[in-house]
């Protein structure tokens, strides 16, 4: 079992840097052993840290050296591996449950946000749902799904938090339009070189479900200015 493989790890490094209760030494590194003990051992305490928030370090040390010498053994090999499994089986559903109030909340904020919008002055919405705005209108042709295109545009969340933009990165960017998420498939084709638009995706023309990058949380309502400069090909 990893858990038990895992925490057998971290027990002997542990118990390494509390041997006979003397506390952690400061030992100078002279050979290479003594570098790779040493990298063992903090390789070790970063993964405890970010998979074990909460453990009593004294009881941690007693297991160790209690199934190390087979003396006062408090619980039993195979009893130990169902506390652990249904230790982390807790907490991995905590954990989803965290998540998936997380994103039922920015689900309810974006689809707040999109009723409110539509009705904004200049807003146009289509029959999927998508939501635009014309802050300049071109005079070129419009391209198709088969398009490629090159464009400019600032995307950001709801809240004004910037997730992407070539606008400051300073140059714009070349995809097929059919490519790319459902409401830039098709708001795309609502424009003429030339124009910018603005658009408002819903979720479900956007990623969904799904996490993307760090700063788009699944079911994120998303706004982008978008200046559509040329038809590639």
């Amino acid at each position: 079992m990893k858990i038990i493989k895992f925490l057998g790890v971290v027990l002997s490094a542990s118990i390494l840097s509390s041997c006979g209760g003397q506390g952690v030494s400061n030992r100078a590194l002279k050979t290479e052993l003594d570098s790779v003990s040493y990298a063992i051992g903090m390789d070790v305490a970063r993964n405890v840290k970010a998979s074990v928030s909460e453990i009593d370090s004294e009881l941690f040390i007693q297991g160790y050296m209690n199934a190390l010498d087979s003396t006062n053994i408090l619980i039993k090999e195979e009893d130990g591996q169902q506390v652990l499994t249904a230790y982390f089986q807790k907490k991995q559903a905590e954990k989803m449950k965290e998540q998936q109030e997380e994103a039922e909340k920015g689900k309810s904020v974006g689809v707040d946000f999109l009723e409110a919008n539509k009705s904004k002055e200049g807003v146009k919405v289509t029959e999927s749902g998508l939501q635009y705005k014309v802050l300049k209108e071109g005079k070129g042709p419009k391209p198709t799904a088969d398009s490629k295109v090159k464009v400019h545009y600032h995307g950001t969340l709801v809240d004004g938090t910037v997730f992407d933009s070539s606008v400051d990165r300073g140059e714009p960017t070349e995809f097929g339009v059919g490519q790319v998420i459902t409401g830039w498939t098709e708001g795309l084709q609502l424009m003429s070189v030339g124009s910018k638009y603005q658009f408002f995706i819903p979720q479900e023309l956007g990623y969904g479900a799904r996490q993307a990058g760090e700063k788009i949380k699944p079911f994120s309502a998303l706004i982008f200015e978008v200046e559509l400069l040329e038809i590639v090909e």
